[in-house]
């Protein structure tokens, strides 16, 4: 089982009272449940984004035959807050986490970049796992997109801020597919095309962490 986390969502800026409360971080602090995210210049939102690549994704999963679970029903509602999403892979007796997100970082910043909680939290043995995950799924979109040029190393990058990945109990990582404000990351992102293509190399990825 894998648990596909879209980030963000619909109704998120709507409800600004709910999306800033403070929440459990994991490392015996406080973030806000959660935000509403980027879009490009053009206006296309993150929350959108990241829901139809898990749902392009799941669906590659599940034809392989890997059971999925999503962290939020539809791409309308609130929330769920991030350490829900991040304690929501131990829940169910997943064998993975993965957040999917679009960054919104400079525009002159392209490429993707995979992101595991450190100094780990749940273990050593949790983190290597956690980073033979982030590997595979680098190793599978380098396919489609170039790696980061502004942040991380090679693709992968490190942080301890993220709750998601602090409270998860099963291998975990987030994914920044492209970033929304460099206008060829945008163009990829906007495009079906583009998210069909990032949906095949996140699955590949994942089942090849998978054994499959």
């Amino acid at each position: 089982m894998v648990v596909l986390d879209p980030g963000h969502n619909g109704g998120n800026a709507a409800h600004p009272s709910i999306i800033n409360a403070p929440v459990p971080d994991g490392r015996g602090g406080t973030k806000a449940c959660n935000t509403t995210g980027t879009a490009t210049n053009a206006g296309y939102p993150e929350h959108a984004f990241t829901w139809d690549v898990a749902l392009r994704t799941r669906a590659r999963l599940e034809a392989a035959g890997v059971r999925v679970v999503l962290t939020r029903p539809d791409d309308v509602g609130v929330g769920p807050c991030v350490d829900v999403r991040g304690r929501s892979g131990g829940r169910v007796g997943a064998a993975a986490f993965v957040g999917i997100h679009g960054d919104g970082a400079a525009a002159s910043g392209r490429g993707f970049h995979v992101i595991t909680s450190s100094p780990p939290l749940a273990g050593t043995a949790m983190a290597t796992a956690s980073s033979a995950l982030a590997r595979a799924v680098r190793d599978a979109m380098t396919a489609v997109e170039p790696v980061s040029n502004y942040l991380g190393s090679d693709g992968l990058d490190q942080r301890s801020d993220l709750a998601g990945l602090n409270l998860s109990t099963v291998p975990a990582i987030y994914i920044e597919c492209g970033n929304m404000r460099n206008a060829t990351d945008a163009a990829w992102m906007s495009s079906a095309a583009g998210r069909d293509a990032a949906a095949a190399r996140l699955a590949a990825g994942i089942l090849r962490f998978l054994g499959r």
